[in-house]
């Protein structure tokens, strides 16, 4: 079952608790007796373990690939080498048919 943080509003107590995804979320604080209670919302850190996760398999905040070369490298020498096949896969051009006497 997940853990809630709640905090009061009105007095500022902040507690845990233990709760059922059906379960309503709690409106009266313990302390005070006020219906000034909200859920605290927090980050939550993702730790991927095992085998099957790596150091390099994610990206480096400046754009670098496991190679050192930059990701706007590898677009340029994408889109070089689509030019380059264009290029060659266009049909020779025939000679004219020679003149007869």
């Amino acid at each position: 079952m997940p853990v809630y943080t709640y905090r009061c509003e009105s007095c500022g107590v902040q507690f845990e608790k233990t709760q059922k995804f059906s379960d309503s979320p709690l409106t009266r604080c313990p302390e005070c007796g006020k219906k000034e209670l909200r859920k605290v919302y927090t980050p939550v850190g993702i730790v991927f373990k095992g085998s099957g996760f790596y150091a390099t398999d994610h990206r480096s905040p400046s754009g670098q690939t496991r190679s050192g070369s930059s990701h706007s490298e590898e677009k340029s020498t994408a889109s070089e080498s689509k030019t380059v096949e264009a290029a060659s896969s266009k049909p020779a051009e025939t000679p004219a048919p020679a003149k007869t006497k």
